[in-house]
């Protein structure tokens, strides 16, 4: 065999050989890359679900019902207020006993309890899912569940991964990112848990996420 010859088959037998470790090194990371992802997505809507669980509680408590309709919930945020009640210990004179008196010592704002000291807190798109191209809001449902003979009031705010999954990350083509949004939405689906994130439910008188459910 001519050296030449030899040279250039030892070079095509370089390149493949580096062409399959990096097919292997892409295939081992594409898993953690495409995870951490989706954590940092999942970390926004779970910010952006505990918002929605915060304001439809405080929305019950002044009218005792949750509320369907993110422009309701919106406006009860924008403009109603809530008490600021104190706690307080008193001593009862005739036997020396304690008892716990509530006292409203004023009031804040609702958007203003759910703004909580974060900047860039804009209470319009407390219905806007994060990460949905083109922009999507969550889905949303209230009404009342009969427990035990009593009527409860009950709400659900959710979304599927496939809205704020739709876009896929700078390290995957369209292909491979919709490939792996399949395959999670497939697995939960397999075991019968809702393929997305979601707080409170229509089913039970819940208000946890299902992030915060084994």
């Amino acid at each position: 065999m001519k050296k030449g010859l030899s040279i250039v088959i030892n070079i095509i037998l370089f390149a493949i050989i580096v062409l399959l470790a990096w097919q292997v090194v892409k295939s081992i990371q594409a898993p953690i890359k495409f995870n951490t992802e989706q954590k940092a997505r999942e970390a926004k809507v779970i910010e952006r679900l505990i918002d929605i669980r915060n304001a439809e509680v405080l929305y019950k408590n002044a009218t005792s019902k949750y509320t369907d309709n993110f422009d309701t919930l919106i406006n009860f945020c924008k403009n109603a207020e809530i008490p600021v009640v104190q706690m307080i210990s008193k001593q009862n004179p005739e036997d020396s006993t304690y008892y716990t008196v509530y006292d409203t010592i004023g009031f804040v704002k609702v958007m203003d309890s759910l703004k909580s000291g974060r900047e860039g807190f804009n209470i319009t798109d407390l219905k806007v899912v994060p990460f949905s191209e083109p922009q999507k809001n969550f889905e949303l449902e209230a009404g009342v569940k009969e427990s035990s003979g009593v009527k409860v009031p009950i709400f659900e705010a959710r979304t599927p991964y496939e809205i704020y999954l739709g876009t896929p990350g700078a390290a995957f083509s369209d292909k491979e990112w919709k490939q792996r949004v399949d395959n999670l939405k497939a697995e939960k689906e397999s075991i019968h848990r809702y393929a997305g994130l979601k707080v409170g439910s229509m089913e039970e008188a819940s208000t946890e996420g299902n992030w915060e459910k084994l």
